[in-house]
């Protein structure tokens, strides 16, 4: 099992640097990738201000595609539109999933909130069917709880 305190703390500095936002965010990809096995994609989609859509902010992985993403289509839209964490531990049994590569067999995102309005999210794809656990996901809405402050 990681040492996720370990990684929060590692993330509260990060966060706390005089980074721009998008290098804080790119750090935190970079943390979560390196040090998580079954984290192969991590990456931040950005709330549109004037229209119900995500957009592709820093990520660590394979090149993707999917840039802008309407709320409630894939994945990260639904999560955005159901304001909660989504989980899919087999992407091959969801019928609304935005593919990115054929390696991806699973997915969790997690919406960023501030001032109880959705203003980014985190996502994570894994080459591992079912690999996320309740402590993946209490792990990652925290980090999102501490991510908040740079929006």
């Amino acid at each position: 099992m990681q040492n996720f305190s370990l990684l929060i703390d590692k993330i509260t500095v990060i966060v706390d640097n005089k980074l721009e936002r998008d290098g804080k965010l790119k750090d935190i990809c970079k943390l979560l990738i390196d040090n998580i096995p079954h984290y192969n994609w991590v990456g931040f989609y950005i709330a549109e201000n004037s229209k119900p859509e995500l957009i592709l902010g820093p990520y660590i992985g394979a090149p993707t595609e999917h840039t802008k993403i309407p709320f409630g289509k894939g994945i990260c839209g639904q999560a955005a539109e159901r304001k909660e964490t989504f989980i899919v531990q087999d992407v091959s049994k969801e019928t609304n999933y935005l593919s990115c590569s054929i390696n991806v067999k699973s997915e969790i995102v997690v919406p960023i909130f501030k001032d109880n309005k959705i203003v980014g999210e985190l996502d994570i794809d894994s080459h591992a069917t079912s690999p996320f656990t309740k402590e993946d996901k209490d792990f990652l809405e925290n980090i999102c709880k501490i991510i908040s402050k740079v929006f």
